[in-house]
């Protein structure tokens, strides 16, 4: 079914606004669709043209490529599926940017671990969906009521 687009910007402001709050996505290799797994993805306001992952040098992200993100907002009110391409990131400034106490939790040998291994996902694609339907239109559904045209508008197809 091809919806009605929303308003991109729009829909791009609430997906940002909503990971910010629950970071937490599932990754996936485009090579490897058994590679799907949970990862908290670390932000900057300021660049939303990234998103970076720690993991480990040999763990199964750490050969890079072209990826996949699957997301729901903790109120499941905004969903994105979106793409980019895992690289390493190499910037000392960086990490101590997006090292926290969360991320140490995960890391005890802490930044200088030889096996840390730092992932930017530079951002491409996204379909990014608003699950708000609202109260009108969850009526209409609870009555079996042809809801397609009222929510087109939340839905888009876009660029991060």
């Amino acid at each position: 079914m091809k919806y009605e687009e929303g308003n991109p910007d729009e829909l791009k402001h609430k997906f940002w606004k909503a990971m910010a709050s629950s970071p937490f996505v599932m990754l996936q290799l485009d090579d490897d669709p058994d590679s799907s797994a949970p990862m908290t993805a670390q932000l900057d306001k300021d660049a939303n043209h990234a998103i970076w992952f720690f993991t480990y040098k040999d763990n199964r992200f750490a050969k890079m490529g072209p990826a996949n993100v699957s997301f729901a907002s903790k109120d499941h009110k905004i969903f994105a599926r979106f793409h980019g391409n895992l690289v390493e990131e190499t910037s000392r400034e960086r990490l101590e940017k997006q090292w926290d106490n969360t991320v140490e939790a995960w890391f005890p040998e802490g930044k200088s671990d030889p096996k840390l291994l730092m992932i930017r996902m530079d951002l491409g694609d996204a379909t990014i969906w608003d699950g708000d339907l609202g109260l009108t239109n969850v009526a209409k559904m609870m009555l079996g009521m042809d809801v397609t045209d009222d929510v087109g508008k939340n839905h888009t197809e876009t660029t991060l």
